[in-house]
């Protein structure tokens, strides 16, 4: 494999766990503040159809909102990744790290209800899972991580099993490679909630000035050696 396939494969496995544990964070943050998930949407229809299945129709609609909302936001992403801007990927980081503010500012001066917040963490998210969408030739998700974890346990048993891997890019590309990569990817998701709970009791609203500040940097120095599938 060509050094500097190996550099942008490098390149979006870094950025990847980057972005997971801010997933993981944020997602750990509307939880804490605002009983819904901003990137779990699987998590919020759960919650609606049983609120809906209990007759609380007012809270089945409450966890229902972040749903179509993160579809916008991954709607917008995709929008401006496969546009004509210049570093696409430098704008979508930049537009998730501004409503991300807007959220912060809204919840820490008490200007805004608290749904809105949850519309400004849901379309962020959902605009920051379009952004890595593979490490080489392996889907990844970075804010919904059942699909990695099925993935990894799919890759151990045919690594088990000796099995090819079927787009390998090389004989460096194995199953067991690929387990690995998308553990590391569940593992920076699963360290972004832990942060977001350790720091939420002694910052409050705060906690969201980290994740601003990586995705701004992001935004500012981003190469297209990593430029996402």
């Amino acid at each position: 494999m060509p050094q500097s396939a190996v550099q942008t494969t490098r390149a979006q496995g870094a950025l990847a766990g980057l972005l997971a544990l801010i997933a993981g964070y944020v997602d750990a943050y509307a939880l804490l503040n605002y009983d819904v998930f901003a990137s779990f949407m699987s998590g919020n229809t759960t919650e609606a159809g049983l609120r809906a299945g209990l007759g609380r129709l007012t809270d089945a609609a409450y966890h229902a909102l972040p749903i179509p909302i993160f579809v916008l936001g991954v709607f917008l992403g995709t929008f401006l990744l496969h546009g004509t801007l210049r570093h696409p990927l430098r704008w979508v980081c930049a537009l998730v790290a501004a409503l991300l503010l807007v959220s912060l500012l809204g919840a820490t001066r008490g200007l805004l209800p608290g749904w809105f917040s949850v519309v400004c963490l849901s379309l962020a998210m959902g605009a920051m899972n379009t952004t890595i969408t593979s490490i080489g030739a392996q889907a990844v998700s970075l804010g919904f991580v059942t699909g990695d974890l099925n993935n990894i346990g799919r890759h151990l048993a045919l690594a088990l099993r000796r099995a090819p891997v079927s787009d390998s890019q090389g004989s460096w590309d194995t199953h067991l490679r690929r387990a690995t990569l998308l553990a590391g990817v569940w593992m920076a998701f699963l360290c972004g909630a832990i942060f977001a709970g350790a720091a939420m009791p002694r910052f409050g609203e705060a906690v969201l000035i980290p994740p601003i500040l990586a995705l701004l940097l992001v935004a500012a120095s981003y190469r297209d050696a990593g430029r996402p599938a």
